[in-house]
């Protein structure tokens, strides 16, 4: 089993940054492709960025440029710095781990409830 325990969400003005820590438990063997996604009220999730086990990162066209995934091996946690937010950037944020859905590039495409593991997220309010 994984456990995904997702941090570092808060209120910001437009243009703030945050960084979200994504803690990973458990079994680390199905944190291969990792993932950050968002749900804002009454949307579907979307996927954000993706990073793979070989450090290889794909992102939304929303997030290019201003988002950046990254990990940490050794401390078995996932990373999304967020720069320049907006007021639509507001949302509900949440990882992803699993084991065998190929490049960072591939993962993207897979929605939310096609990955085997979830945090509970992490809530980001950006205001005008």
């Amino acid at each position: 089993q994984v456990q995904l325990r997702e941090s570092g969400g808060g209120s910001v003005q437009t243009g703030g940054f945050l960084r979200l820590s994504c803690a990973v438990s458990g079994s680390t063997a199905v944190t291969d492709c990792m993932a950050w996604f968002r749900q804002a009220p009454g949307k579907e999730p979307e996927g954000v960025a993706t990073i793979d086990s070989d450090s290889n990162t794909a992102y939304a066209e929303f997030a290019k440029g201003r988002f950046t995934i990254s990990k940490d091996n050794a401390k078995n946690t996932l990373y999304l710095q967020m720069n320049s937010l907006k007021p639509e950037d507001t949302a509900v944020y949440y990882c992803a781990a699993d084991s065998s859905l190929g490049t960072a590039i591939q993962a993207l495409g897979v929605p939310s409830r096609g990955w085997g593991f979830r945090g509970q997220g992490t809530q980001v309010t950006v205001s005008s």
